[in-house]
């Protein structure tokens, strides 16, 4: 049998916590090991407690959880955090996709989702809530006052046909293992691969990645149409 997922709990609110404990407390694979108020506090206890994941809520005082996503990609390189957002933050959402985040979810996710997405999140994948994704992707006020004249390439135009195959997976938040094993390809090859798609898709990091390709896969604008 293998070991839970010990997750880690931070949120300002500490009827939230207690909420979310008594939850996980149903799952049987997933226990949460520590929780913080804060993000200051969470990076305390990660100096004392070894975790699989943190569960962050975006806003919160000291440290906000974009703050946190930073400091863990900094210190605890390989930690996945998934952040909880409300649904009108889109800002807040596009913070936490550049600080390296694993993962969003809205806060009215069910606990079967939030369990499927710390699941997924700790081996290796990308979680992102539709509904996240769109405020994600949706341009900024400053992006739409300068109107759609960016430099970058059409999103899918300059891939091959198996880069596309990789980046429809990538875009659902799988890990490079589980990819692999879908296509039925050695683990290094689709890290090759995963490799082009941040080079050609000019990505900062694999959250952006899968976010970008999320929007051409779902738009209908792969480069090829008018």
């Amino acid at each position: 049998m293998n070991a839970a997922i010990r997750v880690l709990v931070v949120d300002d609110q500490q009827l939230l916590r207690r909420g979310l404990m008594m939850l996980f407390s149903t799952v049987n694979d997933i226990d949460v090991a520590a929780q913080a108020a804060h993000g200051a506090e969470a990076l305390a206890v990660l100096r004392a407690e070894e975790v699989d994941v943190v569960l962050a809520d975006a806003k919160m005082p000291v440290m906000d959880g974009i703050e946190l996503v930073r400091r863990c990609a900094r210190e605890h390189p390989g930690l996945p955090v998934l952040v909880l957002t409300t649904f009108d933050e889109p800002d807040v959402v596009r913070g936490a996709v550049a600080a390296g985040a694993a993962g969003f979810l809205l806060k009215d996710t069910s606990i079967e989702a939030l369990a499927e997405a710390v699941r997924a999140v700790a081996a290796g994948g990308l979680v992102i809530d539709p509904r996240v994704a769109r405020l994600a992707l949706a341009p900024s006020r400053d992006e739409r006052d300068e109107g759609d004249e960016g430099d970058g390439p059409p999103a899918l135009a300059l891939l091959t046909p198996t880069e596309r195959e990789v980046a429809a997976l990538v875009a659902e938040g799988l890990s490079n293992q589980a990819i692999a094993a879908r296509m039925v390809l050695a683990e290094g090859t689709v890290k090759n691969h995963v490799s082009a798609l941040l080079r050609k898709l000019r990505a900062a990091d694999r959250t952006v990645l899968a976010l970008t390709l999320y929007k051409a896969l779902h738009s209908g604008r792969d480069g090829t149409g008018p």
